[in-house]
């Protein structure tokens, strides 16, 4: 069986409730069944969690999938934390060796001292800004796409590890806009593109 590790980054905090983050992990739940062939972990960051047993999901898993809000351009808070906390409990256990230089070079081969070599992940994340606020000329994000733009340094982060990134998907207009029909699309759209993008991985 195939081992899936999904970190649920959403939180409440202000006017963000995490809900949509939510909805995507329960459609994770109903597709990585052992029925279709999955073991499935998960952690939620709005709850407490044990680091050595985060550190250890990462290693067990053949694939990782993250679901997070953007807020102010990046993850938020009890993510980065989640993060700081188990990559850093993740040197020499199993998650990274080094940065991968070696002192007699050290200017050359940073980044390669992962240890998850094999394994893969994959990003969703939501939004307030529309699409076209990435794709139209004069836009705010200057016709420069999400994983190139705001997350660039996020894919930076799991190539440390040597993990590989899958295509994710990332969900648009998800407040000023937000209305029943486009959660249900949303949530259609990402099941099918897990149907499409793990038959490919």
């Amino acid at each position: 069986m195939k081992k899936v590790f999904i970190i649920n980054g959403g939180q409440q905090f202000a006017h963000s409730g995490g809900r949509f983050n939510k909805t995507l992990l329960e459609t994770d739940q109903t597709f990585f069944t052992p029925e279709n062939g999955y073991e499935l972990r998960t952690t939620e960051v709005d709850q407490a969690y044990n680091l050595a047993e985060e550190v250890e999901k990462y290693v067990w898993a053949d694939l990782i999938i993250y679901h997070f809000p953007v807020w102010w351009f990046s993850v938020p808070h009890k993510l980065k934390e989640y993060i700081d906390k188990v990559f850093t409990a993740g040197h020499r256990t199993g998650m990274y060796r080094s940065d991968g230089r070696k002192s007699d070079n050290p200017q050359v081969n940073y980044g390669t001292g992962g240890s998850l070599d094999g394994r893969k992940y994959m990003v969703t994340t939501t939004w307030n800004a529309p699409e076209t606020a990435f794709t139209l000329p004069g836009e705010f994000f200057n016709e420069t796409s999400v994983d190139d733009g705001v997350l660039m340094g996020f894919h930076r982060m799991n190539a440390f590890l040597s993990l590989q990134r899958i295509n994710g998907m990332h969900f648009h207009d998800m407040e000023k806009n937000v209305t029943p029909e486009r959660v249900s699309n949303y949530k259609e759209l990402y099941l099918n593109h897990l149907k499409t993008t793990l038959t490919n991985n």
